[in-house]
């Protein structure tokens, strides 16, 4: 006890220095530049017919590959994965359930193109009307939801724009959510991305991309999906086809091996066919040359760091890794990762409290950077307290 009170003591003239711990590497770390966008080399082997088309890494938002990603263009029911983002957001906000029952309005019935052939009146379950939308793309079904949620499809479309807005849609413009073709309705396969990763949030969506076939009104109306991938592409897992005269045949292909989890958009290609031969052109090149890693605590990790002027001289920490790395295959050995702690450190430290991070990189570039905390408060030091340490300890000898 009392070597314990003199080395607090000491602690209040004595310099932490700063920790760096480097792991997993024989040479030293190149200084952090930002990371290269994949997309700056075009692979050769990947030709795509159609004239709009991206592929995108889920987990980091990272483009793998474009083609005219930003061209401006119709999409068609390519526009109900907005739609979709916000009845999920409703029904996770409690604001309506899937068992809700919507009563189909006059306008949602004079829909035309694909629909389920709603009549008004008739009555129908927020879960029913979603597997329309997802699995045959029902435009009925889309504009009875977007009703539902905020009264018009008017209102609806203004929360559509608003949502395109904040997720950085920036060649995005809605006015209407099923995605017949209007003037002025548009956006870009980068945007379809976005929003697609947005979806994807959402876990209840693979509940309804999954479904091959289904009945809705009690087995009377059959439902097939539009998505053909599902029933020849190895890890496929939605997404949304949309085909119009003007838009051509356009889709959003996900699909997940290994961890690794990509988005395919086709936009404007001929026919049907050889939408889903793009898409899968594009996620069989991402799968084949990139690895999701999960990145693994270095050897040496600490367990604790050092603190002034506190009631104890160190306090144990922890790094929570929560996220994963996106890797061209063949080089994830190639990872190091650095720890560092905060120049003298003083007390109070609080639960939580950010005292440093550590670091991981690849070839110089920066893969990404997790926080190293207190798990437990530490207070100030305080003389009253020590003295009062100091004199139990006396008297107990």
């Amino acid at each position: 006890m009392l070597k314990k009170i003199i080395t607090i003591l000491l602690t209040i003239t004595l310099t932490i220095p700063t920790l760096t711990i480097v792991t997993s590497a024989d040479e030293e770390t190149a200084p952090d530049t930002t990371q290269k966008n994949a997309a700056e080399t075009q692979p050769p082997e990947v030709e795509l017919t159609a004239p709009s088309a991206l592929l995108m890494d889920y987990e980091t938002g990272k483009v793998l590959f474009e083609k005219n990603s930003h061209d401006i263009r119709p999409c068609a029911s390519i526009t109900k994965v907005m739609t979709l983002c916000l009845i999920f957001e409703a029904i996770e906000s409690g604001r309506i359930g899937y068992d809700t029952i919507v009563t189909t309005s006059p306008i949602a019935a004079a829909m035309g193109g694909s629909d389920i052939w709603l009549v008004e009146g008739e009555q129908m379950s927020v879960n029913d009307l979603i597997k329309a939308i997802v699995v045959v793309s029902a435009n009925d079904a889309a504009v009875a939801m977007a009703e539902c949620v905020c009264g018009t499809e008017s209102a609806f479309v203004e929360e559509m724009n608003k949502k395109a807005k904040q997720l950085g849609m920036n060649d995005t413009t809605f006015k209407n959510c099923n995605g017949l073709d209007e003037d002025g309705h548009v956006t870009s396969a980068y945007d379809v991305a976005l929003m697609s990763r947005e979806l994807m949030k959402h876990d209840d969506i693979y509940n309804y991309t999954s479904i091959w076939l289904d009945y809705i009104r009690d087995g009377a109306t059959q439902l097939v999906n539009t998505n053909k991938l599902l029933k020849s592409y190895n890890g496929i897992t939605g997404l949304k086809t949309g085909t119009t005269s003007k838009a051509g045949a356009c889709i959003t292909a996900t699909a997940q091996r290994d961890g690794l989890n990509l988005i395919s958009v086709i936009l404007g290609a001929e026919n049907t066919a050889d939408r889903f031969t793009d898409a899968a052109k594009l996620l069989d090149y991402g799968f084949a040359n990139y690895s999701s890693i999960t990145p693994q605590l270095p050897e040496e990790n600490i367990t604790t760091v050092e603190i002034l002027k506190g009631m104890q001289t160190e306090v144990p920490v922890q790094c929570d890794i929560n996220g994963k790395f996106l890797m061209k295959k063949g080089s994830e050995e190639n990872i190091t990762s650095e720890t560092i702690i905060k120049e003298d450190i003083e007390a109070p430290i609080t639960k939580g409290q950010q005292l440093g991070k550590i670091v991981y990189k690849s070839e110089g570039q920066t893969l990404g950077e997790f926080p190293v905390t207190a798990t437990e408060d530490i207070a100030e030091i305080n003389f009253k307290d020590v003295f009062t340490l100091l004199f139990n300890a006396f008297i107990s000898f």
